[in-house]
């Protein structure tokens, strides 16, 4: 296929667009660690160096996907119709599936999240940086926009606690969960070791559970102590 030089804002839009579907595309195949420059020019139809027009490194344009899936995960949360009734532990408990069983269903997205500061981050410009944390700073301020809709009285201090701490755990938690093919063997080899293999979305949902609990137990416990005061 070949390929005219986009020559027009919308033109360059729409080959970023279509560089970062290609990228998207390539990780339900392969994990981030072995997605290349060279594999997403050929995948994409473009030389290298035409790509480089567009994104300054390949960590450049893993880092614009993230923030990508991270904008479209929120948009499916906020369509997601949850019953946000109940006590306040059957509200924290629903945040938590609602959260950990979503980023489950996102591989791409949570292959992204994992590599963050290990790979993402490195090779890139201070510009594109900025770029990338405005976009999570916002992405951020929506997350934290969604759990005070389920859990009002965390406010949005508390609020944004839970959501870094449920964010780093899924971090940590993919790349565990992801066993090599030694350990697979291991795991298999006795059911003991296998109950040691971690799972995801436990892990993601028991976290967030917690955490939210705990938050919210500090907060009633300070308004008991000003309210004694």
């Amino acid at each position: 296929m070949t390929f005219q030089r986009a020559r027009t804002d919308e033109q360059r839009s729409q080959r970023r667009r279509q560089i970062l579907d290609t990228a998207a595309l390539m990780l339900t195949e392969m994990p981030v660690a072995k997605l290349s420059l060279n594999g997403l020019s050929r995948r994409v139809g473009l030389a290298k160096a035409n790509v480089l027009r567009y994104f300054e490194s390949r960590e450049a344009v893993l880092l614009d996907l993230l923030d990508t899936e991270i904008q479209d995960w929120i948009a499916e949360l906020e369509r997601a119709r949850t019953d946000c009734q109940g006590t306040t532990r059957e509200r924290g408990h629903g945040l938590a599936d609602l959260l950990a069983t979503s980023m489950t269903q996102r591989p791409v997205l949570c292959d992204l999240f994992s590599a963050q500061g290990a790979v993402l981050e490195h090779n890139i410009s201070t510009e594109a940086g900025i770029r990338h944390k405005r976009a999570a700073r916002a992405s951020l301020r929506g997350l934290v926009h969604l759990v005070l809709r389920h859990l009002p009285e965390l406010g949005t201090e508390d609020a944004a606690a839970l959501v870094e701490t449920t964010l780093l755990v899924a971090m940590a938690a993919w790349q565990c969960s992801r066993p090599s093919d030694a350990m697979l063997a291991v795991y298999a080899s006795d059911p003991e070791l296998e109950a040691m293999r971690p799972d995801f979305t436990d892990l993601v949902r028991r976290t967030t559970e917690v955490t939210a609990s705990g938050l919210l137990a500090r907060r009633q416990a300070q308004s008991d102590v000003s309210q004694a005061c």
